[in-house]
């Protein structure tokens, strides 16, 4: 059984204006008001709550706090936990091209880097958790992304074989998943890395959701 295996953050959705809200937050604890922008601190968003974190303080001329970094991280997962929707949409197109899959006869799932209870949230929040036939997170297995394994996992987990699968991305993590899996990906030029992804060499880029059921097939059959 084939596989299409979504990332999350900046792929199928897009996060970075919550997760830029939970980092402010912690900066506004700290005494220093909101240092990140939601716009063009995007990109960052997307490589988690420490990159976060260490481009406020770098902008404070702080760099290289990682005790603080380490004390705020649990402050900021709070904080997007209790406002994890309020920004964050999915992107045009998305959903459909789901469900197209699956009519296809394709096995559909997520491997992401955020942690698994948050993105489970996430997902039930915008109403398509159900949609997906399975969710490996961050913390789900002691690897996480680029590891291969949770992108295997998540394949298995789905139904699918883990050597007849590709992975829907948007960064360099992403794409070295797949390369360690042997297998194909695709990565969109939507998200916040816009098409600066072209550099990174995947087997194909869509600059649409309606483009993805194309390439799959052309891609794993």
């Amino acid at each position: 059984m084939k596989t299409v295996v979504f990332d999350l953050d900046g792929t199928l959705a897009d996060t970075s204006g919550d997760l830029i809200a939970a980092a402010n937050a912690c900066f506004r604890e700290m005494g220093e008001g909101d240092l990140l922008d939601p716009v063009h601190d995007a990109s960052t968003a997307l490589h988690g709550g420490r990159a976060m974190l260490n481009l406020g303080l770098d902008r404070l001329g702080r760099s290289g706090e990682t005790a603080t970094v380490d004390a705020y991280y649990p402050v900021l997962l709070k904080a997007y936990g209790g406002a994890i929707d309020t920004y964050t949409t999915l992107y045009p197109g998305a959903m459909d091209a789901v469900e197209r899959l699956k009519q296809d006869g394709y096995r559909v799932a997520i491997c992401t880097n955020k942690p698994e209870a948050l993105a489970r949230q996430l997902l039930n929040s915008l109403g398509v958790l159900d949609a997906f036939g399975s969710l490996i997170g961050a913390d789900t297995l002691p690897v996480r992304k680029p590891d291969p394994e949770p992108l295997r996992e998540a394949a298995r987990r789905a139904g699918g074989h883990p050597e007849r699968c590709l992975l829907v991305g948007d960064t360099l993590t992403d794409r070295s998943t797949a390369r360690a899996a042997g297998v194909p990906s695709v990565l969109v030029t939507f998200g916040p890395n816009g098409r600066g992804v072209e550099a990174l060499e995947p087997e194909a880029l869509i600059d649409h959701y309606d483009a993805l059921d194309d390439v799959v097939r052309e891609l794993i059959g």
